[in-house]
This record gives structure tokens, sequence and C-alpha cells, in this order.
């Protein structure tokens, strides 16, 4: 008996629209299946600063009008309190059965995915890091290069991170920096040498971020509302990969439905979706099913689809925050800029760990993110912050994530328990990065403010891998070098899920390579019949 598809791609994020690719090119009938929420509160049209000082309706993508932000005042990251940001993570846990415990768990249901708010970092993985994947480091080196073309990437081939980044022949020119970055990288320049010496490097952020326009998207023009949502379409999102795939007869999208559980059919599989709630359910028989649906939902089909209710590890990056103020700056004008990463760094830790991060301008985040951490009234902290932002830039960090303890496992009811703490070593290297960047930072003019180092929660980093690796040789629940599920002959991991290390550097480009991979392949040996 045929069956509806040759192949089922669960998820329209960066994974999911990276393998859908290859195949709807190769010319199979495929299904793309995705919860399909998508924004109700539109992004300022204005640069930010006109907007805050013009804008009569600001206060509906500010706040919201369910009082989004008030609501969300605990939430882990200001994307979170963005009422335009609000549907990227609304539902996410609940409908697809995930629970926390001591663990933030956060991801999405939207067209497009997590990519939709995300801080378009991107780096390829070095050549000792592909040595851990079970397979040719030049399989990966080929994805690269045409993830990188089709998603558009800004950044510099020749200063002190571009090996960190990787070499990218398809790179823009980077994004204009403010003032303050700029100052930052001079003085940086002056004095490289010695703070290579100590394992500290500087540099241009790598951003899947337009520089200049590519199709129907428009190059950044500073406005300053990246965090809100990008409306020229500057910063990737899977969703801009999706009208291609439509233009496609042999593409169909199945939009605003969750998978819900994936059972052997025939020689194929047949996969149950269905709408939120209680609502209409459908089935559909594939031959292929890909698995794209973030690392959490991802592994709560698979080992609901095995029966396996052990506990498994899971990877994800312990992160930190800090402020940096310029003194030679105080009383610098605010003005509007680009609102994501301008500079970026590596430092050499302990036991040959290196931690990264990048900084980023204060303009494009409310003063209300910086007075809710001033040990003050609210009132004077309005006023401190005032004098004090335009002079100041703010900064993540990122360790590897083996250092967290984090373990999934399945209940007796199908939910997905998500469960962990920070390992022993991430507090002591938390305390070394801090010193390390105080000093570091000092020596090129930015003080940073002992208050404002703050350590992350565990899941914060929404930076999740590991749960079904890929080995060479998998054991049950475990992946191939091609991503398919030992025990589930047919079924795909391309997400995070399937990733057997998670470097502190950004991993997003990772997965779509290694997606972009894996579709190219399963096209091939489908065409030939014999996969």
């Amino acid at each position: 008996m045929t069956a509806d598809f040759e192949v089922i791609v669960v998820g329209s994020g960066p994974a999911g629209v990276s393998t859908a690719i290859p195949l709807v090119e190769g010319g199979l009938r495929v299904l793309m299946v995705d919860g399909g929420k998508g924004p109700g509160v539109p992004p300022p049209k204005v640069d930010f600063l006109s907007a805050r000082a013009g804008d009569a309706e600001q206060w509906k993508w500010m706040v919201g009008k369910d009082f989004h932000a008030l609501n969300m005042r605990d939430a882990v990251s200001p994307k979170l309190r963005a009422p335009s940001q609000a549907y990227v993570f609304d539902g996410f846990a609940r409908d697809n059965q995930i629970y926390e415990e001591g663990f933030r768990a956060i991801g999405s249901l939207a067209r497009g995915g997590l990519s939709n708010a995300w801080g378009c970092g991107v780096a390829q993985l070095s050549s000792d890091e592909l040595a851990e994947l079970p397979f040719a480091a030049s399989e990966m080196r080929a994805s690269y290069a045409r993830v990188s073309q089709r998603i558009g990437i800004s950044g510099r081939n020749d200063d002190d991170m571009a090996d960190y980044f990787g070499n990218d022949k398809f790179l823009q020119s980077p994004i204009p920096m403010d003032e303050l970055h700029t100052r930052l990288l001079h003085q940086y320049e002056k004095r490289r040498v010695k703070l290579r010496a100590h394992g500290f490097k500087l540099g241009r952020s790598r951003l899947a971020a337009l520089s200049a326009d590519v199709s129907d998207r428009q190059a950044c023009n500073l406005s300053g509302n990246c965090l809100f949502g990008c409306s020229r379409g500057t910063l990737y999102s899977a969703m801009h990969d999706l009208p291609s795939l439509r233009k496609h007869a042999n593409f169909t999208e199945l939009s605003g439905f969750l998978v819900d559980g994936l059972n052997r059919d025939n020689d194929g599989w047949r996969v149950t979706v269905k709408t939120g709630g209680h609502g209409e359910r459908r089935s559909f028989s594939a031959d292929k099913v890909i698995l794209a649906a973030g690392t959490l939902a991802t592994t709560r089909l698979v080992l609901n689809a095995l029966n396996q209710r052990q506990s498994l590890p899971m990877l994800s990056n312990p992160t930190a925050a800090f402020m940096l103020w310029l003194p030679s700056m105080l009383g610098a004008k605010r003005l509007p800029g680009f609102g994501l990463g301008q500079l970026s760094f590596a430092t050499d830790l302990r036991d040959g760990i290196s931690a990264f991060g990048s900084t980023f301008s204060t303009t494009g985040i409310l003063i209300s993110e910086f007075t809710r951490h001033i040990p003050m009234s609210r009132r004077y902290g309005v006023d401190l912050s005032k004098g004090l932002l335009s002079s100041c830039v703010v900064g993540n960090l990122f360790l590897p994530g083996q250092l967290t303890n984090a373990r999934v496992r399945i209940d007796g009811g199908g939910s997905l328990i998500v469960s962990g703490a920070y390992g022993d070593s991430v507090a002591p290297l938390m305390d070394e990065a801090r010193k390390k960047l105080r000093k570091a930072y000092w020596s090129i003019g930015a003080l940073l403010l002992p208050s404002s180092y703050t350590v992350g929660i565990p899941g914060g980093d929404i930076h999740y891998a590991g749960t079904l690796p890929m080995r060479d040789k998998p054991a049950l629940g475990e992946t191939s070098p091609f991503g398919e599920v030992k025990g589930m002959d047919g079924v795909y991991v391309v997400d995070g899920a399937c990733l057997p290390t998670l470097p502190a550097k950004s991993h997003t480009l990772t997965i779509m390579a290694n997606a972009d991979r894996i579709g190219r392949a399963i096209a091939t040996n489908l065409r030939k019949n014999c996969f």
C-alpha cells in the first residue's frame, strides 16, 4: 500500500527547513507539520528611540494588551517578556506535556520555531570539535557552506575571532558597530598580543543577519528593534525558507497541528497529529519521518514510541550575564543601533575549558530590564540608568554543555520530565571567567560592574542537545551517523537532540548543516530506492 507521503518532517524551525529543502528539491513527496503559531503583536516600524518618543500605542509592544510583560516578570530572558515575541514560546511545554524540575524547559510551536526570537549567533565546529562526530568532517564543511550561503551571514574572516567561528567565504561585511563597541575594539587591537597571551580574544560577532539586501530581505537599518522583532527580514528566521518550499507541488504544509505519536505502519510509519487541547486529530503515513521539533519535543516522541522509561542525560550551556561601563563615554548621546551581538569574545579557563560570549548595545532594551537588578528604589534606579546606560554595553557568557547535570525521562502518563542543576565545577569556572573578563575589559577601558555579573538558571540558555546522540554504533534510542534512531528504522532526528557535543559557541548553524547533510543523504538513497 502506498504511503501518503515519502517523508514527513516534524517541525518548521531551522533544522526542519534545512532537511526539507534537499528532500523537496530531490522530488520527494514531503509533508511538513508544525504548531503554526504566528505573531499577534507587530514590532515597531520606526527605530526604537523614535517609537519610544512618539508612538502613542507603544504599550502594545512594550507591555501587551494582556499585560504580558508584567505577567512574565520572572522569565529568564527579556525576549520572553516582549509581547511581540510571546507567540514564539506560547504553549510549548503545556501542549507537549513537558514538565520542569529545577530546570527551565523552553521551546516553540511557532512557524519557524525559536529562530523567530534567537540571537542569530552562528559558528562552525572546529576540526577538533568535528572529530567528536561519527562521520567525516568534510561532510559538515560542505553543508556549512550551503546553509551559510542560503541564510545570509555577516562578520569578518580576518580578525581574532575568525578561526573560532570558522572561515566562511560567503560572509557579508559586518553590520556597523556603535561608538562604544568601536572604541572597545580599537583599544583591544592596541593590546591584543598581551591579551591573547592571557587566553582572551575579541572580534566581530558572526551573525545570521544581513548587512546587504538578499532577495526580499532587507539589510539592517540600525533601528534597534531586534528584541521586539525585525519587520525588515534582516534577522534570519526559518520562516524565510517556507515560501520557496511552498512553490513546489511535492511539498505539503500542515500548520497548527502538534505531532502526538509515532507508530509503525506496514513498512513505514504512521504519524498522529492533533490541534491544541482535545481538538481535531488526523494521521498520515510515510516511508520516513524526520524529527525536527526541538530537543525536548523530539525526545518525548522517541522515548514514548520506544516505550523507554530510563532517565537520559542532556547537554545545556551554563550562562551568565554582565554589564560593562566605559567611563570615557559617560554622557554619550543615546543613538539607534544594531540590537544583537556586535563584538564576541572567547577566553580560556582551567582544564582546557573555553568560555564564549558577546556584547550588545543597551539601546533597544527597556530601562526596566536594568532597574529590576539595581539594589535601590525603582525611582532612583531609573534616574541612575538614564545617566549611565548610554556609556554601557551588556554581555553574555556561555560554558560548554556537559557542565550542566540535566536529565530527561518519561513518566507513567507519557509526559517528559526535565530536571537538572549545574555541575560542581560551574561555580568556580564562572568565578574564574568573571575575574578574567574584569581584567581583560579593564585593560581596554571598560569596567565590569561587580553587581551586574549574574549566573543564569539551568535551562535559561535554551540550548539543549545530546539526548539521542549520534554514535558510530548506537545503542537503543541513540542515533546513527545519519540520525536514524536505533530501534525505529526510518525515523531520523535532525535537531539538537542528535548532537553528541555542545560547545560554548553558538550551535544553530551546526544543527542546520547536519540537517542539510542528513536530508541530502535521505533524498539520494530514497531516489535509489535502497535506503
